[in-house]
């Protein structure tokens, strides 16, 4: 295990790999219950329902879609272990999930469209967006594309992937929330406290956001005297004391699993298989045309693309996985099990699959190698039948791992010059970007979009940033003629 893993080599141990694969998984089993409720706009009970939309095939996706996403998590993380060798873990892409939801649910619901034939189209268009990234992986031209960005944008994404992952944690548990006159704001203690019925109602309003600053400083302490497994432990300390403290009695609910499994083989699995899917995939009055279609089939390819280079680019730094020229070890290898994973994923009958941004809690907590992700798909495939285990952990107890993992990794944005500004605005845009549109591929758009600007109108244009124009130009085109 340690020869073929290379753990003593990359300087880790199996415990730590342990600890670490824990932590990726419960910094990002939300995703288990998450994605079919955005894919399935919230299932019978959803939004969509509520607007008057078939609220039994909604059930029905979201069940198909509950599975397939624990499917191609596995399968993902798990290429990830045993061919990249890396400690990232797949699963389906958030953003991207809800534009699938937004393209062929939704759309098929306004359109009069069957919903699953809505569903089951676009997973065709999925399965072709990860047609088009095997042949970019296989031919090289992901990694070339990757490697090609400018120095200043390789060192500004893991930063605001960094903070983008810290924002995500702090909007999990309310810290940071939507406020009418600022757009976002801190949580209001008093007002909760105030407007509570008891002082024990007002302690279960407010325990969240402490729990989640007692979560971050017991890791910081932790952090500061060397104590190996700190995240984890914190994950594990603020869970208890959360259940203790609030009277919250953990619930099971293991009934529905059968008409789960059931629903996927039903509608999920045979999906891509079908041939009328094929045809409303081009056709259907969901889509649009065959225009339309290609265009969604790029949408979701740039996205994609860009996401996952972000996040290998981001974690591979924060665990010093870089070569000599700052580009991430196996880099070709990662984004092939990426382009499989989607690939993998329509066929099981779920939306886009990528590296997921919260690998970096794994990373943070010593994670160096394959056994990382080993670990991750061990506890997912367990989530496969007992799916109230990965629904144990509170967002208050995972919510301080993801701040921590931004704090480290910004880290990164103190190597980029910013005394030149062909370096400095187009890292700061990518850095900022990221964390207002809550979206990784349009930080790294906007940063390539304003570097080819300043590279032109200063006469400092090279050829080696074609790359970056042709990028910049795809984004121009996504940004004018998509809307995620």
């Amino acid at each position: 295990m340690d020869k073929f893993f290379k753990i003593s080599e990359r300087g880790s141990t199996v415990r730590t790999e342990i600890f670490a694969g824990l932590t990726t998984f419960f910094a990002m089993c939300y995703i288990v219950v998450v994605n079919p409720a955005q894919v399935a706009a919230g299932g019978a009970g959803g939004w969509l329902a509520e607007l008057g939309a078939d609220s039994a095939a909604l059930g029905q996706i979201w069940n198909s879609v509950y599975i397939a996403s624990i499917l191609v998590a596995i399968v993902g993380t798990l290429l990830m272990a045993f061919y990249a060798k890396m400690p990232f873990a797949q699963a389906c892409g958030m953003g991207l999930n809800s534009f699938f939801c937004t393209s062929f649910i939704s759309a098929a619901h306004f359109s009069g469209v069957d919903l699953i034939d809505g569903y089951q189209s676009g997973l065709v268009i999925i399965f072709l967006s990860g047609i088009v990234f095997l042949i970019l992986s296989v031919t090289g031209l992901r990694k070339y594309i990757a490697t090609a960005l400018p120095d200043c944008l390789k060192k500004a994404i893991p930063a605001g992937i960094g903070l983008f992952i810290a924002y995500i944690g702090f909007q999990n548990v309310g810290l940071i929330q939507g406020n009418q006159y600022t757009v976002s704001a801190l949580f209001d203690f008093h007002g909760t406290i105030a407007g509570a019925e008891s002082g024990f109602a007002a302690w279960v309003a407010v325990a969240p956001v402490v729990l989640t600053i007692i979560g971050l400083v017991l890791i910081g302490v932790l952090a500061k005297k060397n104590v190996k497994g700190n995240v984890i432990i914190s994950i594990l300390v603020v869970t208890v004391l959360y259940y203790v403290t609030t009277l919250t009695k953990p619930s099971f609910n293991l009934g529905n699993i059968g008409q789960s499994f059931k629903d996927f083989a039903t509608i999920g699995l045979p999906g891509v298989f079908s041939g009328k899917a094929w045809t409303n995939a081009f056709s259907g009055a969901h889509i649009g045309g065959v225009f339309n279609a290609v265009a969604i089939i790029i949408t979701f390819c740039l996205v994609d693309m860009f996401d996952t280079i972000g996040t290998l680019y981001g974690t591979a730094a924060q665990a010093d996985m870089l070569d000599e020229n700052g580009d991430p070890i196996n880099v070709n290898q990662a984004m092939l099990c990426d382009s499989i994973g989607t690939t993998a994923g329509a066929v099981l009958g779920t939306s886009t699959c990528t590296t997921f941004v919260e690998s970096a809690a794994g990373v943070g907590a010593g994670g160096r190698t394959g056994l990382t992700s080993v670990v991750v798909s061990a506890c997912f495939a367990i989530c496969l039948f007992l799916s109230p285990l990965a629904t144990l952990i509170p967002s208050c107890a995972t919510s301080p791992a993801l701040i921590y993992v931004g704090v480290l990794m910004m880290k990164n944005f103190a190597k980029v010059d910013m005394e030149d500004a062909m370096s400095a605005i187009p890292a700061f845009l990518a850095l900022i970007v990221m964390v207002l549109s809550y979206s990784i591929s349009s930080g790294i758009g906007f940063g390539a979009i304003a570097y080819v600007l300043i590279a032109l109108f200063t006469g400092n244009y090279k050829k080696k940033d074609i790359v970056v124009t042709i990028i910049a130009l795809l984004f121009v085109a996504r940004f004018l003629m998509i809307t995620m």
